[in-house]
Parts: C-alpha cells; sequence; structure tokens
C-alpha cells in the first residue's frame, strides 16, 4: 500500500503539468492566437478538457493522501507493537540502565515524528522530485534560456538549506534528550506522588519541573531560532523566481522569443517549480527531527536481552519440582560482585529464611532462581538442570514471587490475585486471599471486584503485601520466593500467614527473606549473608549456638520485645 500510495504520488505530481498546458492551449488557440486565427470552436473542449483532469488529479491525490494515512498508520502501530513486544523481552540489566521516562517517549514522541517523516516527508520529497524534473524538462522544451536564468537561482537557495541542515543535527539530539528528561521527571513524580505529599514537598517539586520544561522550552526556541536565520534567505529565494519569469518573460514574450500562452504556463509552474526548493528547508528541518528520534527507536528495536531462552532449552508440560543448587556462583553487576562463592543445596519442599544486614546481596540471592539476572560464574541447578538451559517461561511459570516493593496494576483485586492465571475462578481467589490474611478486601466497597490504583494507590502497605502474597500463591507455585514480604504487617497477621504457608495443599519450595526472628525460627535452615557470601547457615538452634551474627540478631529482638512488654506493664 506505501509502494501504491509512492506511485499514486509521481502520477498526481506528473498531472500537475497538464492544466498549464491545456491553459496555454486555450491563450495560443483561443484567446490571443499567434497567427489572429482564433480557433472559438476549441474553448469549450479546451476548458471540460481542463475541468475533466481536475477532477481526476483530484481523485487521484485523495486516493494517494488515503493510502498514505492507513499505510503510515499501520506501520506505526506494528512498529509501536514490536518495540513493546521487545521491551517485554528484554532483562532487568536493561531496566536498570533505561529510564521509564526515556522509554515512554520512545513509543510515543520519537515514533511521531518517524511517523511524520515517513508520510508528510517522504510523500512531499518524492513529489518535489518529481515535480522539479518534470517542470525543469518542460521549461527545457518552451525555452532553455529562460530556465537556465531561473536555475542560477537556486545554487543558493540548496547551499543555504544545506549548510542549516548540517549544523541543527546536535541541536535536535539535544533537544529530544531534554524531553526525556522532563518525561522522567513527570512519571516519578506522578509515580512518587504519596512521598512528595508526605513531605510537603509540592512546590519543590513543581520548580524541578519547571525547570526542565523550561530547558526544553528554550532548547526548542533555539532550534526555531535557528531555522529562523535561514528561512527568509530560502523564501526570497523562492519568491525570486516569479519576479524573474514576470520579468525576463515579458521580454522575451515583446521580442517573440516566446509566446504569451507559454509566458502564462512559465508563470503557472513557477509555483510548482519554485515549491520543492521553498519547501526543502523544512524537509531537512524534519529530516533532522527524525534523525534524532530515529537513532532512540532503533536502539530499542534492535536491542536485545541477555537473558535468553536457548534454542534447545528445556521444556516440560508441568511446573519445575523445587530442587535449588547453588555451587560456588557468583554475580556482578556493572563490574561489582554482588555474590561470590554461594553454594547451598535447597531440597524440594524445603523452607530457606535469608538473613543479612543492608546491602549483603539477600534479594540479588533469590533473583537468580527465576533467572532475573544471570550468575557470572559457578552453577545454578534447578531440579539438576543448569538454570540457562531452562526455557523461561517454562522455568518462571513454576515459580511464585512476591517483594516487599509491591508492585499491584490498576486492575480489580480480583484482577490482581489472578494475574497469574485469567482463568482462575473466583473461589480460587477467594481462597488464597484467606491463605494470606486478605481478609479486608471483603470490608471494600465492591469486594474482589474493587479497582485499586495505580501501585495500589488506597491501600495500606501491609494489605498490598498481603494481595501480593495471594496473587504468588494463586499460581500454586514449585518454589514461593518471599522478600520480605510480611515487613509491613503485625506481628498476629504474620502468625497466620506463616501457618498458612506452613499449611499449604501442595508441595512448595519457600525461599523467605525476613528480619523478624518469629519467621526465620519457623525455617528448616537459615542462610546468612555478609557482603554477598555465606557467612552461617543452619537450623534456629545450630546457629544459636554458634554465636554470630543470627544470635545477635536474636537476642537485639527479644530485648526489644521484652522491653516493649516492660513499657505496656507499666501503663
Amino acid at each position: 500500500m506505501y509502494i501504491t500510495a509512492i506511485v499514486l504520488v509521481i502520477v498526481n505530481a506528473l498531472m500537475q503539468l497538464i492544466n498549464p498546458t491545456i491553459s496555454q492551449l486555450i491563450v495560443d488557440k483561443v484567446l490571443a492566437p499567434v497567427d489572429g486565427n482564433s480557433r472559438i470552436d476549441l474553448l469549450v473542449p479546451l476548458v471540460l478538457l481542463l475541468i475533466g483532469f481536475t477532477l481526476l488529479r483530484t481523485s487521484i491525490g485523495y486516493l494517494q493522501l488515503m493510502s498514505f494515512e492507513k499505510s503510515c498508520t499501520g506501520f506505526l502501530a506494528n512498529v509501536r507493537s514490536y518495540l513493546y513486544r521487545n521491551m517485554q523481552r528484554q532483562d532487568m540489566g536493561f531496566y536498570d540502565k533505561n529510564r521509564t521516562g526515556d522509554l515512554m517517549t520512545r513509543l510515543t514522541g520519537d515514533l511521531d515524528a518517524v511517523s511524520h517523516a515517513v508520510n508528510w516527508d517522504v510523500r512531499i520529497t518524492v513529489e518535489g522530485i518529481v515535480l522539479f524534473t518534470s517542470v525543469l524538462i518542460y521549461f527545457i522544451s518552451i525555452d532553455p534560456l529562460l530556465t537556465l536564468i531561473l536555475c542560477v537561482i537556486l545554487p543558493f537557495i540548496f547551499l543555504c538549506s544545506f549548510t542549516y541542515s548540517r549544523k541543527v543535527r546536535p541541536y535536535y539530539r539535544g533537544l529530544r534528550e531534554k524531553l526525556a528528561v522532563m518525561n522522567s521527571r513527570a512519571q516519578e513524580n506522578i509515580a512518587g506522588n504519596r512521598v512528595v505529599k508526605a513531605f510537603a514537598r509540592e512546590d519543590y517539586e513543581i520548580g524541578r519541573f519547571d525547570t526542565c520544561n523550561s530547558d526544553f522550552s528554550a532548547a526548542n526556541l533555539k532550534v526555531n531560532k535557528y531555522w529562523l536565520t535561514f528561512y527568509p534567505f530560502i523564501e526570497f529565494s523562492a519568491q525570486a523566481l516569479s519576479i524573474v519569469v514576470l520579468l525576463v518573460g515579458g521580454i522575451f514574450v515583446m521580442k517573440g522569443r516566446i509566446t504569451l500562452g507559454q509566458l502564462l504556463a512559465f508563470s503557472s509552474l513557477t509555483g510548482l517549480f519554485a515549491r520543492p526548493v521553498r519547501l526543502l528547508g523544512n524537509i531537512l528541518n524534519d529530516m533532522q527531527r527524525f534523525g534524532a528520534s530515529i537513532e532512540k527507536v532503533i536502539e530499542l528495536y534492535y536491542s536485545r536481552p541477555m537473558v535468553v531462552s536457548r534454542v534447545d532449552s528445556t521444556k516440560k508440560d508441568c511446573k519445575v519440582e523445587g530442587r535449588i543448587t547453588f555451587d560456588q556462583v557468583s554475580l556482578k553487576l556493572g563490574g561489582k560482585e554482588i555474590l561470590h562463592d554461594i553454594t547451598v543445596d535447597i531440597k524440594p519442599g524445603e523452607t530457606i529464611a535469608i538473613m543479612g544486614n543492608t546491602g549483603s546481596g539477600k534479594t540479588m540471592f533469590v533473583n537468580l532462581i527465576p533467572r532475573l539476572y544471570d550468575i557470572a560464574s559457578g552453577s545454578l541447578c534447578i531440579d539438576g538442570v543448569p538454570i540457562k538451559e531452562w526455557d523461561l517461561p517454562t522455568l518462571r511459570r513454576g515459580i511464585g514471587m512476591a517483594t516487599q516493593d509491591v508492585f499491584l496494576f490498576s486492575d480489580t483485586v480480583d484482577g490482581n490475585i489472578a494475574y497469574g492465571n485469567s482463568d482462575m475462578s473466583e473461589e480460587d481467589v477467594k481462597h488464597y486471599a484467606e491463605i494470606s490474611a486478605a481478609d479486608f478486601v471483603e470490608r471494600l466497597d465492591e469486594g474482589f471486584n474493587t479497582l485499586i490504583g495505580e501501585r495500589g494507590v488506597g491501600l495500606s502497605g501491609g494489605q498490598k503485601q498481603r494481595l501480593a502474597l495471594a496473587r504468588a500463591l494463586a499460581i500454586r507455585p514449585s518454589i514461593l520466593i518471599l522478600d520480605d514480604t510480611t515487613s509491613a504487617v503485625d506481628m498476629e497477621t504474620e502468625h497466620f500467614i506463616q501457618n498458612s504457608l506452613n499449611n499449604l495443599d501442595f508441595v512448595c519450595t519457600k525461599l523467605i527473606v525476613a528480619q523478624r526472628i518469629s519467621t526465620t525460627k519457623r525455617a528448616d535452615r537459615i542462610i546468612v549473608l555478609k557482603d554477598g557470601r555465606i557467612t552461617e547457615i543452619g537450623t534456629h538452634e545450630e546457629l544459636m549456638k554458634k554465636g554470630g551474627f543470627y544470635t545477635d540478631i536474636c537476642v537485639l529482638q527479644e530485648a526489644m520485645g521484652a522491653e516493649e512488654e516492660n513499657e505496656g506493664g507499666e501503663d
């Protein structure tokens, strides 16, 4: 369809020469015949022919625009869909280094610039080339000398346009980056609106956004001002063509070199001859904007994830069984070692608690299991199969995750819990909500059909964590990863959740990142991490005898608990 549209552009451009030619015949044969013999009988046929070609050219122009719009709209939709699918396939490293606002700009503003280029700019360029070439040939056939005089002005216009094009490119790159920064600032503050309000920093954030907005506006104005320094020269030169035709052409008519009809044709076609030249600056202007945007689109289009399924990857109809074996595993991110020499064998159905101070690598430890990141060295096996040999969807289908930093979608409570299995029955949704102590759902205005806000706005931290836990359990995972999931719930609710997890109606290997001893003491084994290394491993009783980090945490929490009880007794 796009090729058809291009062909129609060429046909439509060539047909623009017909009307001036017919007008020339009307003048030279009917109105002001050179030989004095007026062919009045040709007037009506020529006028009807003029009207007919005008209607035909209008129809072709309509088909041309429709073809362009339909093909370009489809092209844009396909590219945007591909870019989104490609983003979905990216690994965590991709999102770690790319700002959300920048990615949003690529899917919106950058693609709009690309669409404008392949629709309007390509159409005008093709039309301009055909018009310029065909009119030039037509002019030469009438009078080469007059054509040569007209062409003397053209090099000056081309020189101005290409000088502008060469120098303005860095300005558009900077403009595009400032737009991405502004979008990132807006997205970040909309997502973090609760923090902004909690600290009464609305005016501060407004000021930061205004700064980004002003920078973008200033950059935009700078680009436009730069274009306006060239525009008067280009426009004046294009208008000069008409003056040259009237002046030189009039002299040629008086000398009998050309006819009045030929001068009329020259005058009519001068606008078409000058239009590509006049639009050259605009096209180059758009192409610079297109160049700055297409670089980002191409970068995303050809971006490939590092974490991918192998062609010969292991696929199963059933879920993984839940055996996890770390053998001297190390992890590096950005050249920095996050985990070092991790060795542990976790049996199916076993409950493992993971403790450690902030930055010890707890979250990265559990993120390796669904292969959100790839190990740098060593061996990590799931059910005896090296993790890189697993088909990613097959592997992740058997793993349920709930993190402290909960993300809930703008959907109903039911939709969020059943996110991993859209065909889940209402009874099952309620069952997993009950296991997760999400009894508060029944008290919401519309129960499980209550629409919750973006990222769970309107719910407390503990409520969001319980819904995230229900979502993780709802897929009946073989491996359940809870990253500090109960940190925001009270002790009584946590006790209920722990009892529920111990009595699940399906076999499940559990890895629980926690800081509360009330959680870790129930585990089959406890892993203590420090600076990315395992420093302690064993049961609650075994670690208490060692007198290490775990013992210190137990003593501290017991002392704090006793102090709270004493304060409560005094009250």
